[in-house]
């Protein structure tokens, strides 16, 4: 079976290969690394492939993939949880195997948001640059003690209970909104509805897929009913989030600070050295000059345990297809014979 992998890294191809040869060295996959984005432009690199495997920039939409079908792909693998990218409807009508990698490793991202919430609250990033220079003055720098704060965690998932732990272990008070709440969430925080646990958070943490409700979950009317200064941090969906209501916010002081991992526009900027070129992107950077933003480019994932379990999952995924195996991470199983 020949893949091709799109938006591949170094760190992709040391650790799909890693898991190729230990788990499943006897079987004939042909991996393709290409750095590129999947795009309409950019699917005649999957000439001869049998499989895509894409992360969360990739487009697949309904072009896309009608082209790819008639070049004989038939499958379609994401080395990551959400498929947002990937028009479902369309993948259906023309038979494509569908499946994901529905959770890896949720301590990763959820130890990324704590790094955040701690890094923007006690301002180590700029304490940082300031010892650097030989500044060891104390002011701007003040924060607040973590016991005894409210912590909203929107979303319930795998992820958002990883995080709900760990900022119940802080000594924290943990409030999350879920329209089916996890098992097991009792044991640490309460369930309210989400207007509830914005009026009384002091740091929101988003932890829900991007759906066509969540789209903009956090938008002018939203941020008013957030309490007056409270931190939001967001390691999900870039979507969740409308970013000019937040720079206006963050302007008004209604908004106290803001971390993100992701963001709506990422496609263009992230997984890439721009540091020489001119970032054309003006919402960005005007999110770029507030002392209270922080902003990390999409690496809540990036850990040599959730790469390597991304890489394995993907791999047996597609090791269900070769063998026309029912596949539990598949979104739909596809008809392999009908093309």
């Amino acid at each position: 079976m020949k893949v091709t992998l799109y938006s591949a890294q170094p760190y992709d191809e040391r650790f799909f290969e890693e898991a190729r040869l230990e788990g499943f060295a006897d079987q004939p996959f042909e991996l393709i690394y290409q750095e590129t984005t999947l795009t309409r432009q950019t699917t005649a690199l999957a000439e001869g492939s049998d499989a895509v495997c894409v992360f969360v920039n990739d487009v697949l939409d309904e072009a896309v993939l009608e082209a790819l079908a008639g070049m004989g792909v038939k499958a379609i693998v994401l080395r990551c949880a959400g498929f947002n990218n990937v028009d479902l409807a369309a993948a259906e009508r023309l038979g494509f195997f569908v499946a994901r990698v529905p959770a890896y490793s949720p301590e990763a991202v959820a130890e990324h948001a704590l790094a955040l919430a701690m890094t923007l609250n006690r301002h180590t990033h700029r304490a940082f640059n300031r010892v650097r220079e030989g500044n060891f003055a104390l002011d701007g720098l003040l924060g607040v003690t973590l016991q005894g704060k409210t912590v909203g965690i929107v979303g319930t998932g795998r992820i958002g209970l990883a995080t709900a732990r760990i900022f119940k272990g802080l000594g924290c008070r943990v409030l999350g909104s879920d329209p089916f709440p996890a098992e097991g969430f009792d044991a640490i925080g309460e369930i309210v509805e989400v207007d509830t646990l914005l009026a009384q958070a002091d740091i929101v943490s988003l932890h829900c897929p991007l759906l066509e409700a969540t789209h903009h979950l956090i938008n002018e009317a939203s941020l008013l009913r957030m309490k007056p200064g409270a931190m939001l941090i967001n390691t999900s969906r870039g979507a969740l989030i409308d970013t000019r209501a937040v720079i206006e916010a963050l302007k008004s002081r209604q908004l106290g600070a803001l971390a993100i991992d992701v963001y709506e526009q990422e496609s263009g900027l992230f997984f890439k050295d721009r540091s020489s070129e001119i970032i054309d992107d003006d919402v960005f950077s005007r999110l770029m000059t507030f002392p209270n933003v922080l902003v990390t480019g999409h690496q809540g994932f990036f850990t040599v345990e959730a790469l390597r379990e991304i890489a394995q999952v993907t791999l047996n995924n597609l090791l269900c297809l070769s063998r026309g195996a029912h596949c539990e991470n598949a979104l739909m199983q596809g008809d392999a014979t009908a093309r």
